[in-house]
């Protein structure tokens, strides 16, 4: 037996093991991605040994029964992502949203060492190498920077080049577990329920093709109608598009299998598709990621560096938005002062966009919201709402009316741009406020 093989098998452990490392004040964290299912119900299982123990989850997929009244003595609960699960609880106040770091180079769990890091691996290859799967983010920083580490091994993951491995002997407990089944129906990347592009998505997708050139390099972010934009066929003849997103939407991977995506000219990892997640595709496409060298992952430190997003030429986001006021601050994150979702990475986009050479921020939105009786397109954004990008750094927005053009613009003149792609219903009331607000 090898001496990693020796080392993992000591260190092998049941689920209600492993969680006995975790004492009453402990910080505890679970990684980045879908939570470890067998370990995260073994330290719920001991609600009534525990208390003050505080939860950091970024982006809740399991239904775990903290979420629900009357855990509170237990375990306080720190969301890094507001997602349907933990929607109620954000809401009553019964837990706290992290706000995350722009860069993601420091996360607070890092500059506040975590007591006990929890977090999913594949199991180990001939090296005693374990890889993180389909998403990466910050969770090998996190893991070396935690006192104790608990791994539950998934044999389902992939695993991919780039810097997405760890050793056997940078664990302390490993706990052997292969969850069953996916949330069901169709959700987005992050596990919210989707119900299928729609007319307006079509339109939307349509209005950005005419945006893209060939030989631009694309990162495409979390939301409903950004998502769907490569699965509408709108990409398909493009030629030599480059890849480096914080995540990879489905179709992504295909777009790569077809020769649409090559990265040829790419500034710099030239011929790579980056990201620091490709989770969310269709089976066969997980698979052709799998273990294929034109996939990299790296952590989110690097693919969400603005200088490192800057240094590709005509770099090109795409991101999803709630609401955008008619001087350009974009909302994508709070309804009023309430989370819905969570920062990501569309601000460092913003910025590395902002400098790259040829670069375009494109902001994808419907232009309504509740059935067609709110606009998305607003004067002011409702009080508490959060500014996820400044007017500063709005570019371009695009709705199934039209593209906006706000770059370089006065407030006047970005009003009368916005208006002009807003629903026909709402586009008298905006004239009027926007005379209001702009005018003498």
């Amino acid at each position: 037996m090898n001496q990693w093989q020796d080392d993992y098998s000591k260190k092998l452990v049941t689920a209600e093991e492993a969680v006995k490392a975790i004492k009453s004040g402990d910080r505890v964290a679970f990684a980045y991605g879908i939570e470890p299912l067998a370990v995260g119900l073994a330290l719920a299982a001991r609600k009534d040994e525990l208390s003050g123990v505080q939860v950091l989850v970024p982006a809740p997929g399991r239904d775990f029964p903290w979420y629900e009244p009357g855990w509170e003595d237990s375990f306080h609960i720190e969301i890094g992502h507001v997602l349907p699960i933990v929607q109620q609880m954000i809401t009553q106040r019964r837990g706290d949203y992290l706000v995350s770091s722009l860069f993601w180079a420091h996360p607070p769990a890092v500059r506040e060492p975590v007591d006990v890091f929890l977090v999913q691996l594949s199991p180990p290859n001939d090296k005693g190498y374990c890889s993180f799967g389909a998403s990466l983010w910050n969770k090998k920083v996190m893991l070396q920077a935690a006192r104790t580490v608990i791994a539950e091994v998934n044999k389902n993951l992939i695993r991919t080049y780039g810097d997405n491995f760890i050793h056997v002997s940078e664990i302390d407990y490993f706990v052997e577990h292969t969850p069953t089944g996916r949330l069901p129906g169709a959700t987005d990347l992050l596990g919210r329920k989707t119900t299928g592009p729609g007319e307006v998505e079509k339109q939307i997708a349509q209005q950005v093709e005419k945006l893209i050139n060939d030989g631009d390099t694309l990162e495409i972010g979390v939301g409903g109608t950004s998502e769907w934009i490569p699965l509408l066929g709108v990409l398909d003849n493009k030629v030599d598009l480059g890849w480096h997103s914080e995540n990879t939407p489905r179709g992504i991977a295909t777009l790569v299998k077809n020769g649409v995506i090559t990265g040829t000219r790419k500034t710099i990892n030239t011929g790579k598709a980056i990201a620091t997640a490709v989770g969310g595709g269709t089976k066969e496409e997980m698979d052709f990621i799998n273990m294929n060298p034109l996939f990299e992952l790296w952590g989110s430190d690097y693919v969400l560096d603005p200088r490192i997003i800057s240094a590709h030429d005509n770099m090109v986001a795409i991101n999803s938005a709630i609401a955008i006021d008619l001087t350009g601050q974009i909302n994508a994150e709070s309804l009023g002062p309430t989370m819905v979702s969570g920062t990501g990475g569309q601000l460092a986009f913003a910025t590395g966009v902002a400098l790259s050479k040829g670069g375009k921020n494109i902001t994808v939105l419907p232009s309504t919201a509740r059935g067609g009786t709110l606009s998305r397109i607003v004067p002011s954004l409702e009080g508490g709402s959060i500014v996820s990008v400044p007017r500063t750094l709005a570019d371009i927005v695009v709705t199934e009316y039209g593209v906006a053009r706000l770059c370089g613009k006065t407030q006047r003149q970005r009003a009368e741009e916005l208006i002009s792609i807003a629903h026909p219903d709402f586009r008298s009331e905006l004239r009027r406020e926007a005379k209001r607000l702009f005018w003498p």
